[in-house]
Parts: C-alpha cells; structure tokens; sequence
C-alpha cells in the first residue's frame, strides 16, 4: 500500500504538482501565509470556497464538481499525476484537500506530513513568487472515495464504530464554538486530532495510529465512519485511518448537519 502521506525527503525526489492548502478556521485567511511564503510552485487552493460548497445544510458541504475541475485544471494535473498538498504545519486543511481530490477523481494525491513547518524545519526554501495557471484535461466526477450522510452515520453508530474527531469538551456538550447546538451524535466515539499527531504537528508513527484506533474500536473488520464539526476534521481522521491501510467513510455534513433536523437525537458527556 503507498502510504496516503509524504516525508519531505521523499517530497524532494519528485516533481509532483504542489498544492497549498493552507487555511485557519477562525481567521486570517489562509491566502495571506501562502502570500508570506510557500513551496517553490506551489498552486494555493481556498478551502472555503474551491474545497467546499456554500454553507447550508452544514457548514462546509462537498463542493460541486465544475469548482473541483477548475482548480484542478489550473494547477495543471491530470487524473493521474502526482500531487502533494500541504498547509503550515498539522495537515489539518491538507487532509480536506487530499479527501475532495481524491473522491472527485485524482487517483495519486499525497500529503506533505507536518506540512510547510517541517519543510522549513528540514531547511526548505520558500518564495513568494506565484506559478501562473496551468491547463489540463482533468474532468472532476464524484464518488471515488466512500462517504455516509446523516442515516448511515446514525446506522454506523449504531453497529460500527462512527469516530468523532473534535476536541473532548465539544464531544461532551461542554463547550460549543461553532455550532447551534452542543453534543455528538448518540453512540460516536471521540477520537480527537490532536491524540493523532506529535507535539511538532506530524502524524504519529503508523504502527502507533493503528494501536490508537483498534483501542477504540476501529479495525480494518469494523465498519467505521468519521466525522467531526463540518467534514474538515473527519477527513484528517480518515488521512489517518488511510495511512494504517483502512479506507473509512466521512460524513461530510458532520455535526453542522445533523443538527440541522431537529428530530434527530442528541447525546452529551465523555
């Protein structure tokens, strides 16, 4: 199996199409770090509005397939070249970019682990220069990768292991920063970004994701999905799952959609 991740050494033996994902959720927009600095030919993507449709329901739905293609095409690859994507440091925007990539039709995406950080650590060069659009024949279609909407997320909680990626106290109800509404969905295990990754923002060792995941139940046996708040997370969580050798669906809507439907149940606590 290629592992769905990329050290930079091995990020220095190839000429993939680069992309930069970089994106913070709360602000300032991502664009103005890739402006500050970035990989030599890098294409920066936007999560917000090529990653992602218009909010609602959820807060970042999946985004049409003609957006998918236009970014794709301007970074000049096709369905079958070489691609790592990268953002400033934990993989967090990178991981969504690699899952909407992927599931509209790039067969060979990876992920630059611990991202512009580690490419710096490792004494990298930066520029500000911007690489001009490129062309392609690259035609987005969708469903290449598995995902679950609001039932077969319930369904999966419900017989499987459906794995909440958000911090703890927003698992619990405790806190709610974004959201309506506070809670998870009843039956979902928490399994945290952060109990993925080392202090330095890179993924753990793939023997120590695996142990991590079978203690909570998911196994290449398991039915599983992931989710988080609005299907950014979740995509991190099943990079994660991927890297193991475990492909899990992602519930895209995530908690912004679930709580859209006031009939659906809502569980709080650790």
């Amino acid at each position: 199996m290629t592992s769905p991740l990329i050290t930079v050494d091995e990020l220095r033996t190839l000429k993939p199409v680069l992309i930069d994902a970089t994106w913070n959720l709360a602000g300032p927009p991502g664009r103005e770090a890739y402006d500050a600095g970035h990989l030599p030919g890098a294409h920066f993507v936007d999560l917000d509005t090529e990653l992602a449709g218009p909010p609602g329901p959820g807060r970042h739905p999946l985004p049409d397939a003609t957006t998918v293609t236009t970014l794709v095409r301007r970074t000049g690859a096709s369905a079958d070249t070489p691609v790592v994507v990268y953002d400033a440091a934990n993989s967090l925007a990178a991981a969504r970019a690699w899952w909407i990539l992927r599931y509209f039709g790039l067969t060979d995406v990876r992920v630059l682990d611990g991202g512009l950080a580690a490419w710096r650590a490792a004494g990298g060069e930066v520029t500000t220069d911007v690489p001009a659009d490129a062309d392609s024949d690259f035609t987005a279609t969708p469903g290449h990768l598995p995902l679950v909407d609001a039932e077969g997320a319930a369904k999966v909680a419900s017989s499987g292991v459906l794995l909440d990626a958000r911090a703890p106290e927003r698992f619990a109800g405790e806190v709610e920063p974004m959201d309506k509404v506070a809670g998870h969905i009843p039956g979902a295990v928490n399994t945290p970004m952060a109990d993925l990754l080392t202090p330095d923002g890179h993924f753990k060792p793939t023997a120590d994701l695996a142990t991590y995941f079978a203690n909570h139940g998911a196994t290449a046996d398991t039915d599983l999905a992931t989710y988080c708040g609005s299907g950014v997370t979740a995509t991190h969580t099943a990079l994660a799952l991927q890297a193991t050798g475990i492909q899990a669906p992602v519930y895209i809507g995530s908690w912004s959609d679930w709580i859209t439907d006031p009939t659906r149940p809502i569980a709080t606590g650790r």
